[in-house]
């Protein structure tokens, strides 16, 4: 009950806000009240106060919702520093003493929230070329939205947590050309947009996209390096300029010159390039589709994207499915889990 009061009162706090205007453009939304990240950094942040009451619950295995409460009110930062005091304090492990108490889907969410953002992403990496089967979908996501800095965070803590380097574990987990994509992505090389448009490497790129090498198939190095080097916005022009050449869409194009693996993080990095957003608003729609959810592509969005753009995923989603992803989660999930990702997500949208 108490869950279900501070969702409401949440609720109608960030209706009020976000009833200001919401624009969308491919890159960001601009919020009038804020940042495009649903959490932000709580003014009266009291780590001492947050620890004992915490500790109190885990000793007690009082009502996790309480921790829940905690974290997802705080920004990763100041989560961090709330690991930092609680192990200074009492010399434990803040995730592994809450992996005690909390198990399955909600267990995943805290201990997602409590990881630094870069360790996130190398323990969702790690996971998704563990075992027989691998996970393409969740590492081309991650390699191709996270930026060149944050790439090279991430192969830190992915050497550092698993005593491995992800582009070994990238090559011995997936096959040529989609490992080049993958390796290039990881590689964090692409240009910064710098504002000034040249003209003449847009047509550039566009011809090499267009032409076909020998035995007429396109070639799929020159792909990768443009791809994954040149910037957004350069892109989003060489791809106006190829369907205007070419009286053709660029997915088309790559649906006819390439397959599986490697076409389908083809199409992928394209739909980011165009519109972060929205491609996230449409995994998270096709996550809680039909009649089972896919809880971890829910919640790994949900947890990496709520300081980074949550509110434009929001509106995109909103625009093109006629429906908030705050309901969509609401009716999709169960119990403190559902509570969890409602708080991340933050309000409805109307």
């Amino acid at each position: 009950m108490a869950g279900r009061n501070l969702h409401d009162s949440l609720g109608q706090m960030e209706k009020k806000k976000e009833s200001y205007q919401l624009q969308t453009s491919p890159d960001v939304t601009v919020a009038a009240w804020g940042t495009l990240g649903t959490i932000k950094p709580l003014k009266n942040f009291e780590p001492e106060a947050d620890v004992d009451r915490i500790t109190e619950i885990l000793t007690n295995k009082g009502n996790v919702q309480t921790i829940v409460d905690i974290v997802t009110n705080l920004n990763n930062d100041q989560r961090q520093d709330l690991a930092r005091l609680y192990k200074a304090e009492l010399q434990k492990d803040l995730e592994e003493d809450i992996k005690k108490v909390v198990s399955g889907d909600l267990e995943k969410v805290i201990v997602g929230l409590l990881k630094a953002p870069a360790a996130f992403d190398a323990q969702e990496l790690k996971s998704a070329m563990k075992g027989l089967g691998t996970d393409e979908e969740t590492l081309t996501e991650i390699l191709s939205t996270r930026s060149n800095d944050h790439l090279r965070e991430i192969q830190t803590c992915y050497r550092q947590e698993y005593k491995a380097e992800l582009e070994k574990d990238i090559t011995s987990d997936t096959k040529e050309p989609y490992t080049g994509l993958l390796l290039a992505l990881a590689k964090g090389k692409r240009e910064r947009d710098s504002g000034i448009i040249d003209y003449s490497l847009i047509e550039q790129d566009s011809k090499i996209l267009n032409d076909l090498g020998p035995k007429n198939t396109a070639n799929s190095a020159q792909w990768i390096t443009i791809l994954t080097e040149r910037s957004h916005g350069h892109l989003r022009r060489v791809f106006d300029h190829f369907k205007k050449s070419t009286k053709g869409e660029i997915e088309e194009w790559i649906k006819k010159n390439f397959k599986g693996d490697f076409q389908k993080g083809l199409l992928t990095l394209v739909a980011v390039i165009k519109n972060t957003p929205l491609y996230f608003a449409d995994r998270l729609y096709n996550a809680m589709k039909g009649l089972g959810t896919d809880d971890s592509t829910l919640r790994r969005i949900l947890v990496s994207r709520s300081e980074v753009d949550l509110l434009s995923i929001r509106v995109a989603y909103r625009r093109k499915y006629g429906k908030s992803l705050y309901s969509s989660i609401q009716s999709d999930t169960k119990g403190t889990h559902r509570s969890a990702l409602l708080l991340l997500c933050r309000a409805e949208d109307i």
